[in-house]
């Protein structure tokens, strides 16, 4: 039988940043541009004599995410010079925070956090044009966020729920659109394995993971091979080093050791100014005027919706939770179930609010059944329009009056002599037979309710 082991994952992710220009530069911050090296100049791409300016914008952004996860914030604080040479760093280092992080601290999704610090962004190397390697300098110098967790994570879902928490907070705040797809969010893990659970085992990081499912696929691959490893007793075989992710194999393979900080010979930055943050920002007054965060979104849809599922697909999109709040109606739970399953995301800036509010109060006030709801919702995406009309001329509008429907159910009883037998005899599927049967003859108009209540007086 196997041991048990202890696994311990820390994350780091790095976030770029909403802002109009890059980290130490004017250069545009357009993740979208197509054209390589087009955003560049010399400050970003470090032709001698350039000095670099911080971005206040970039650094507010950061100072937000600390305030929203109860984090403190630096008084002092400083860049670093971080030295390592690749082709896609102009410079030959990289500017960033090492001693002085802006944010130290906090939680996040029941998990701690180390710090959160700033820096600029690398170029983008090109390996699909043969057998050379290309460099677009687009992206270098863009603001880059990157935050650290403590070693406290104990599960491949826990670490890809505290991303996905982060990748919504970050949306919900407005700092970063942080799409994966793009590379403007992106996921390294750091993971161990002890057969002691009083002992941290021998840490391997997996970088660039793009996607939050590759997240928790390599941890769990990490974890196997490191228990497989465990198991045939080569534990000292498993050596700190990086280690990248191979989509097509499902696997990790390693790409070199591990480096640590004093291999980049960090030291501050001559070029930058030190800051002092809490004179230059008031943060009680940001702190007040921090936006609705994912988990109170969370907690104040529950007092509409009673569906947990349903309140996350809100709390995911926000276009959708905008929505939804701006629609006035007695019935803000059926408007919720309509809106998941009846108005695709590019159909919601097409919707009106008022007039969808209308149709859910007729909805929940049974004046439509829930079918003609549909083909309404329908017609108001497509051409607008108010509701009620809508359900007159196109004869949606459920009939509650009992002189029309009687006729109608007189009828259907008298061509279901059989039915109505089964009914008599006790069978309780032939009410639900019959009724089914004055809708379609009603054409979906009659109300089921008033039915089954005719249906009962006459049938006894």
């Amino acid at each position: 039988m196997s041991k048990q082991y202890y696994p311990t994952i820390g994350l780091e992710i790095h976030a770029e940043l909403n802002t109009k220009s890059k980290m130490f530069c004017g250069c545009k911050n357009d993740p979208d541009e197509e054209m390589p090296n087009t955003n560049i100049c010399p400050v970003c791409m470090a032709h001698p004599g350039t000095l670099p300016v911080a971005n206040k914008q970039a650094i507010e952004n950061v100072v937000k995410v600390g305030l929203a996860v109860g984090a403190n914030i630096a008084d002092f604080t400083e860049f670093d010079r971080k030295n390592y040479y690749y082709p896609d760093i102009p410079k030959g280092y990289q500017i960033s925070q090492y001693k002085y992080p802006i944010v130290s601290g906090g939680t996040l999704n029941g998990i701690d956090i180390t710090r959160i610090h700033i820096e600029e962004d690398t170029g983008t190397s090109k390996h699909d044009r043969g057998d050379f390697t290309l460099v677009d300098y687009n992206r270098a110098g863009v603001p880059l966020m990157e935050l650290v967790t403590e070693p406290v994570i104990h599960s491949a879902k826990d670490a890809g729920d505290f991303a996905r928490e982060f990748q919504l907070l970050l949306r919900y705040l407005g700092v970063s659109e942080a799409n994966m797809e793009k590379g403007e969010m992106r996921v390294e893990a750091n993971i161990s394995l002890s057969d002691d659970e009083g002992k941290f085992g021998t840490k391997v990081e997996v970088k660039n993971l793009n996607s939050f499912k590759t997240v928790e696929k390599a941890i769990e691959y990490e974890l196997s091979r490191m228990e497989a490893m465990y198991e045939a007793g080569r534990q000292d075989e498993i050596v700190q080093e990086t280690r990248g992710w191979n989509e097509a194999k499902q696997n990790t393979f390693s790409q070199r050791s591990k480096e640590n900080a004093n291999d980049y010979r960090y030291f501050p930055d001559p070029d930058l100014p030190k800051m002092k943050l809490h004179s230059i920002f008031n943060l009680d007054e940001m702190k007040n005027n921090l936006p609705e965060l994912p988990w109170q979104a969370r907690e104040n849809l529950k007092k509409i919706i009673k569906n947990e599922e349903v309140i996350e697909l809100f709390v995911q999109d926000k276009a959708r939770k905008e929505f939804l709040e701006s629609i006035e109606t007695k019935y803000p739970e059926i408007a919720a179930n309509y809106i998941v399953s009846s108005i695709s995301g590019t159909d919601l800036g097409k919707s009106n609010p008022k007039e969808f509010g209308k149709l859910i109060d007729m909805t929940g006030d049974k004046k439509v059944t829930s079918s003609a709801t549909k083909e309404i919702i329908a017609i108001l995406i497509n051409e607008g329009g108010d509701p009620e009309i809508i359900g007159n001329v196109k004869g949606l509008l459920q009939d509650s009056n009992e002189d029309t429907i009687k006729p109608i159910i007189e009828n259907v009883i008298k061509e279901n002599e059989k039915i109505v037998s089964d009914y008599k005899a006790g069978k309780g599927p032939a009410m639900q037979a019959l009724i089914g049967l004055v809708m379609k003859a009603s054409k979906g108009s009659a109300n089921p309710a008033i039915t089954a209540k005719i249906l009962k007086e006459i049938l006894g």
